[in-house]
């Protein structure tokens, strides 16, 4: 056992530089697997084949989309960033100016809060926001310097999602049979690893896009300045349960009505609150199911301690932690629960009953 262990934290420690593709690897393994299922029916059992045709699928409306939509995200944050340097953007002068707009309750609210320091805050405000434009340029830099490391990820990533695909149903037989728990509860721990994976991506992901292409898009019809990273914004958001995209939409919206824009604010307001807010309770039931879901507190907590150790690669690992817990909690109280009840049989006991006890 000294041996296992040893030789699995070693290999561990190897892969680590590789976790966050290894991780999408799977995730997308787990996702498509489908899909490959069906290739492989009509191609008569071919699994190399079937898993090329399936890789070229996600190459093909997963990989390039999103390298097209954060290319697109890079222009438009340094076109912005360079008109906040320029002084075209600034955001002390908008403050100063919505709570010029704002009735005078409100400016004495403000001023007991200490906001009502108006050339002050300013300053900060317009100091605060160069400084989070300098380090994002920082980071689009890095992010360049970085490419031949990210490409070859990418490429790990492609390549073990290939033969995930091919031989994916091999190597989860192996892993479900060391796993030191009965057949039955094996079977259980795994089904919901998968199905929990594909909750979060479905459930989570893919709301996550469609709430950001929808708020990017009701953004660009207003005529707000930005509007791709205001959606991408809103995508991010609404990763978390119970705060999500109102973080952008709200605070935009009673700037719009601080500032005098009345029909811009109200169109946003009622699309904020009628459409954006609503995919996530429309569309996640249709493509996760009400069973698969865990409550939206588990959910929070476990999605930002993912993303607080993790990264973005903790909006997938947090969720998938916390329902594996939640399951095996599940299986420990099950089998408890039939133990005792196995040796604490209900009901009155014969003399014969007690006897045999």
């Amino acid at each position: 056992m000294l041996l296992v262990v040893a030789a699995t934290l070693a290999f561990v420690w190897l892969v680590a530089p590789f976790s966050g593709a290894i991780l999408w690897a799977v995730i997308a393994a787990v996702l498509f697997e489908p899909l490959n299922a069906r290739l492989l029916r009509a191609l008569h059992e071919r699994r190399g084949i079937a898993a090329a045709i399936t890789l070229l699928v996600i190459v093909t409306v997963v990989v390039v989309p999103a390298m097209l939509l954060a290319a697109a995200m890079l222009r438009e944050g340094t076109a912005f960033y360079a008109l906040v340097r320029s002084g075209e953007i600034d955001f002390g002068r908008l403050f100063t100016e919505t709570q010029g707009r704002l009735p005078g309750w409100a400016r004495r609210w403000l001023a007991d809060i200490g906001l009502g320091d108006i050339a002050g805050l300013r300053t900060r405000l317009g100091q605060g926001f160069a400084n989070s434009f300098q380090l994002l340029a920082g980071q689009v830099i890095s992010i360049g310097q970085g490419t031949f490391g990210f490409f070859l990820a990418l490429g790990v990533m492609l390549y073990l999602t290939f033969f995930l695909l091919r031989d994916g149903h091999a190597i989860a037989a192996r892993i479900e049979r060391a796993i030191p728990l009965a057949a039955d509860q094996r079977a259980v721990l795994i089904a919901q690893f998968v199905t929990v994976i594909r909750a979060t991506i479905k459930g989570s992901l893919i709301v996550a896009i469609l709430q950001g292409a929808t708020g990017g898009i009701v953004f660009w019809a207003i005529g707000i300045p930005g509007a791709l990273l205001w959606g991408v914004a809103m995508g991010v958001f609404s990763l978390f349960p119970a705060i999500g995209t109102g973080l952008v939409w709200v605070p935009v919206t009673a700037y719009l009505f601080a500032s005098g824009a009345i029909w811009q604010g109200s169109v946003l307001f009622l699309c904020g609150f009628f459409i954006i807010s609503s995919v996530d309770n429309v569309v996640r039931p249709i493509l996760v199911g009400r069973d698969a879901r865990m409550p939206d507190y588990v959910v929070l907590i476990a999605t930002l301690g993912g993303f607080e150790g993790m990264g973005f690669n903790g909006f997938v690992v947090g969720p998938v932690i916390a329902a594996l817990f939640m399951a095996v909690w599940q299986i420990f109280a099950t089998t408890d629960r039939a133990g005792a009840d196995a040796g604490m049989p209900d009901g009155d006991m014969s003399p014969q009953d007690l006897a045999s006890l």
